[in-house]
């Protein structure tokens, strides 16, 4: 059987039975997490609260919850072949006009991302791209322009290095939070929320408690 894979409909409810919104992304570690989430924050982003600072590898994904067990065995043979990575983040980056994005730059690791992301969106996960892929860490989205040139302006200095041992997969919920599922570590079986998505699960929660 086919897995069927498009795009997640934003305004679908979340009681559509059977159906689940997934992503994949590379988490960014602490202290940059925390820092460009309180820029993110800082600057008015609604979707702030709703996801921790990360480079997408799969973006918002509408699949068959009935289909996650063969995409999760699908990640852990997309994550069994690469070998450990650095990303380096500097500087700021747009997509305006097309989309109103401001963005931190990956400019070291980006060739590993984009080889990441071809492979998870493949076999199962198998899904037309919109945009040609490029990695980046969102930093301000859907905010008045002015909010977007601050973002712009503030973060041309940005920099931050860290070692990359895997990556992981979410799962929207009904509050619209994106909260990890699995974490693919490099070279292993994926594990049930493991070293690096359970400390992203503990930074969401400290940030919903906060914002509640």
């Amino acid at each position: 059987m086919t897995t069927t894979v498009r795009a997640a409909d934003p305004f679908r409810t979340s009681e559509a039975a059977g159906l689940a919104d997934i992503g994949v992304a590379i988490g960014i570690p602490e202290p940059y997490r925390t820092q460009l989430q309180d820029w993110r924050e800082r600057l008015g982003d609604p979707n702030a609260a709703l996801i921790v600072p990360h480079v997408t590898l799969l973006g918002p994904t509408t699949v068959r919850v009935a289909d996650l067990p063969a995409i999760e065995t699908h990640l852990a043979r997309a994550a069994g072949t690469p070998e450990p990575f650095t990303i380096l983040l500097r500087g700021s980056g747009t997509f305006r006009p097309l989309s109103p994005v401001v963005f931190v730059a990956v400019v070291a690791g980006a060739t590993q991302c984009a080889s990441l992301a071809a492979a998870v969106r493949s076999g199962p996960l198998e899904r037309p791209l919109t945009f040609d892929y490029h990695p980046h860490v969102t930093v301000a989205h859907d905010i008045p322009a002015d909010g977007l040139d601050r973002a712009y302006a503030a973060l041309a200095e940005y920099q931050a290095r860290f070692e990359v041992g895997g990556f992981g997969l979410y799962r929207r919920g009904a509050d619209q939070r994106w909260r990890p599922l699995r974490f693919f570590a490099f070279g292993a079986p994926g594990t049930e929320v493991g070293a690096g998505s359970e400390e992203e699960t503990r930074a969401q929660e400290r940030r919903r408690r906060g914002s509640s």
